[in-house]
């Protein structure tokens, strides 16, 4: 990896951090959860530079992410929720470079959206599974743990998922022109 790829990397994951502290905190959401922006730059970097690079960049940010705000109730559940699922986000950038832009019609436009959705959808497992595992005291009596962790998760995770891929179109058109250019995009 060279000096400008590493310097990006490290922009992104500061970036995240300062987006991480402007954010909207559900009054439901008392273990943590909020709606914020912090997930932009860790997907940018992955369909700029692939998955590899999108993955440490989502992995060193988790870190940062549980320094800034943790929530600790179990060495697993710190794994999960942090370096796992910002990790995670780092898989928006596999359509692009596994599949291509422009080869048999395909536009960078729907692989961006394809892997934002499914990076966050990722992202999504991994907070529902440490909800189904770890905070199974937390859930109101009779209601089953997998449906609370459904709607705890799904309650910030839906509308920062939705809201980081509109705000993903403002930057679609450059990323679009690097992505047919090939510029300033690594090998995955």
């Amino acid at each position: 990896m060279n000096l400008r790829v590493s310097a990006e990397l490290a922009v992104a994951v500061a970036l995240a951090a300062v987006l991480s502290l402007v954010r909207i905190k559900l009054p439901h959401l008392l273990y943590g959860g909020s709606v914020s922006l912090h997930s932009l730059p860790i997907l940018a970097v992955a369909i700029r530079h692939g998955v590899g690079k999108g993955v440490l960049a989502g992995v060193a940010y988790g870190f940062v992410n549980f320094i800034i705000g943790p929530y600790p109730f179990h060495p697993v559940q710190v794994i999960l929720d942090y370096p796992v699922a910002f990790g995670a986000l780092g898989t928006a950038g596999l359509p692009v470079h596994l599949l291509g832009v422009g080869d048999r019609g395909r536009s960078a436009k729907w692989l961006i959206v394809t892997g934002v959705l499914v990076a966050n959808g990722l992202r999504f497992l991994c907070h529902f599974a440490s909800g189904c595992v770890y905070f199974t005291q937390f859930a109101p009596e009779g209601v089953q743990v997998w449906r609370y962790s459904l709607f705890y998760n799904g309650s910030y995770m839906l509308p920062e998922a939705l809201i980081g891929l509109l705000l993903m179109q403002l930057v679609l058109r450059r990323l679009n022109s690097d992505l047919a250019a090939g510029s300033h995009l690594s090998a995955p």
